[in-house]
């Protein structure tokens, strides 16, 4: 009886202990799973056409490297200083001052955040590669673990959704503004700490592509948020809400979130130093340098929006020569000229061209200026003149009465204007508000961009094509998913012809640079075989410096019969390419340098 008794008592003891394992288990793997989903731990998301065809050019195990790698930031900003205006090591002791100054109004970061792996641990170095002796490197650190204060037997933390863009800009060192907020949790207040996910998006049952709720959307719990699950790991700081939740979705501008805890903390320079500096990625500056630009010549700067690539130009020339930089958006124009004018360059004309017809022929004709090819004005028309005594026209001149020697066009014919034109109350409604907030940016009667109808064939010492691209290897990227097989060759055609204008402009003896900021082969090594197999007076030149990579030999066949062909054994030392997964920590990029032969042999 005895030791039936002391079984029982051994089966509920056993029994208890077997509990009290599992119940730490599941306590274990809810504390697992609640760090799993709060953390910064993204997967790049890839066409599978486009994956399968990158891991026949890299190889499983590189593009699986490359891949992850474009979703995080480099952990460095690279500072290209204009020399012109100030000296490098005035640059670096302004910007430790301003770091240093940052770091002590934030105590909630580390003493040290933004360390330097260089040999001297400093925040700020300069850098020691043979000619880029004007660049600095100011360094970042993450990425960092980060407690979002998350028990399991409590209430998620609150949160606050972005956009993939917002959140991009935000693991670069940018705050989170308040049009980049997608969605808040219930009852978050001015002054409450919240985390911040990213919104990244999702393809739905139609193939489509999207985030899977609309701006302003209350989360509430996973039961009524559609992407809850595919938002973990994709968590990436944390910060104190700026406004309530109803005033994130009432305002139209200003911060929303201002992090204090971010997985990578990198420092942002937004207005800091202008004129004196530039923000600009290291290969970047590499390809400005391949260029290899000389006092008194006339460059082509094709598709030279933002600018960077052309003032680095400017300053290595020492602001002698001529410039031209074109793009098709008259409102990239106008920032090349900001920039230009802002940094104190002199030599660079930035104008309005469709790079795809740089080439002007030689019986067009502008009935402004003449010749749209005389060098005598370098094929730039300047259409409108600046006049700082120009006014808006206001809202109350269209009501008033016109005067009778004004005509409008009717059935055909010019006839006088009645006494009184009719405005329309829309109209009325329209320039009321345009008194209120000002012209836009379209219509601000300031000097307006010059605009060109092409130059002469040979007409450049030297020409820059840093072509339009899929952009595969700017990071930090979290989503890839809409680009296909067939968009990238769209890219690749699109960029074979715009490379057959700067053939045309380079002269004989001259040089053609050519770079991209994507990892795809078929815009970057594929044109280099294009180039050289149609144009044999062609030939790829050693470029300095020289800290990339080399190129990819060979070829890719499709399954639908296209073959793309890539450089031949003894090209690829001549080109660069930054791989984003090499310990350069570079974003992806590609240059290649033409040395122009004769072409009329």
């Amino acid at each position: 009886m005895k030791k039936g008794r002391d079984l029982v008592v051994l089966k509920r003891l056993l029994s208890c202990k077997l509990k009290s394992v599992a119940a730490i288990h599941s306590e274990r793997k809810m504390h697992s799973d609640s760090s799993k989903r709060y953390s910064f731990n993204p997967t790049l998301q890839w066409n599978p056409d486009v994956q399968q065809y990158f891991i026949n050019a890299y190889g499983t195990h590189h593009f699986s490297r490359i891949s992850t790698s474009l979703t995080r930031p480099s952990r460095y900003s690279c500072i290209r200083v204009n020399t012109l205006n100030s000296t490098i090591d005035a640059v670096a002791d302004k910007l430790r001052s301003l770091i240093n100054e940052s770091l002590s109004q934030q105590s909630e970061f580390d003493p040290n955040p933004l360390k330097d792996f260089s040999h001297d641990d400093a925040s700020v170095s300069k850098c020691q590669i043979p000619g880029l002796d004007h660049v600095l490197f100011v360094w970042g650190s993450g990425p960092h673990n980060i407690d979002y204060d998350y028990q399991h037997d409590q209430s998620p933390p609150k949160e606050i959704i972005v956009s993939r863009k917002c959140a991009e800009a935000v693991l670069r060192g940018a705050q989170v503004y308040v049009p980049g907020v997608v969605a808040c949790s219930a009852h978050v207040e001015e002054g409450e700490t919240v985390a911040v996910s990213v919104a990244v998006e999702q393809q739905g049952s139609d193939g489509g592509w999207g985030i899977g709720m609309t701006r302003g959307t209350v989360l509430q719990g996973p039961q009524t948020d559609p992407y809850h699950f595919e938002r973990s790991g994709l968590y990436i700081g944390q910060g104190t809400a700026m406004l309530s939740r109803a005033g994130m979705f009432r305002v139209s501008e200003g911060v929303g979130v201002d992090m204090k805890n971010r997985v990578y903390k990198l420092h942002s320079f937004h207005k800091v130093l202008e004129g004196e500096i530039f923000l600009q990625n290291l290969p970047s500056i590499v390809a400005a340098h391949a260029l290899d630009p000389q006092r008194g010549e006339r460059i082509l700067d094709m598709c030279a929006a933002p600018g960077g690539k052309t003032t680095a130009i400017a300053i290595l020339m020492k602001d002698e020569g001529e410039i031209i930089a074109t793009d098709r958006s008259h409102n990239k124009v106008l920032d090349i000229q900001k920039l230009a004018a802002e940094m104190g360059l002199k030599c660079i004309k930035p104008c309005r061209l469709d790079a795809l017809k740089s080439v002007c022929q030689r019986n067009e004709f502008d009935t402004s200026t003449g010749p749209c090819c005389s060098n005598a004005n370098n094929g730039v028309t300047n259409h409108v003149s600046s006049s700082p005594n120009l006014q808006v026209e206001t809202a109350a001149s269209l009501v008033t009465e016109r005067s009778k020697t004004d005509t409008v066009e009717e059935n055909g014919k010019d006839v006088k204007a009645d006494d009184k034109a009719y405005v329309s109350k829309a109209d009325i409604r329209k320039n009321m508000r345009r008194m209120r907030n000002g012209p836009g940016r379209n219509q601000r009667l300031v000097a307006k961009a010059d605009s060109s109808k092409g130059f002469s064939p040979d007409s450049f010492d030297r020409v820059l094509l840093d072509a339009p691209c899929s952009a595969l290897g700017l990071r930090p990227r979290l989503f890839a998913g809409e680009e296909t097989v067939e968009s990238l060759r769209k890219h690749a055609k699109y960029q074979r012809k715009m490379f057959d204008q700067a053939v045309q402009l380079a002269r004989p003896g001259g040089v053609i640079v050519y770079s991209t900021c994507t990892i795809n082969p078929g815009e970057n090594e594929a044109l280099v075989r294009y180039a050289l197999d149609k144009y044999k007076y062609l030939s790829l030149a050693p470029q300095h410096p020289r800290i990339g990579g080399p190129g990819l030999i060979g070829r890719c066949e499709f399954p639908d019969g296209y073959v793309e062909e890539w450089l031949r054994p003894g090209e690829e030392d001549l080109v660069q390419r930054f791989d984003p997964s090499s310990p350069l920590d570079t974003i992806g990029f590609f240059i290649a340098k033409f040395a122009v032969g004769s072409k009329y042999a």
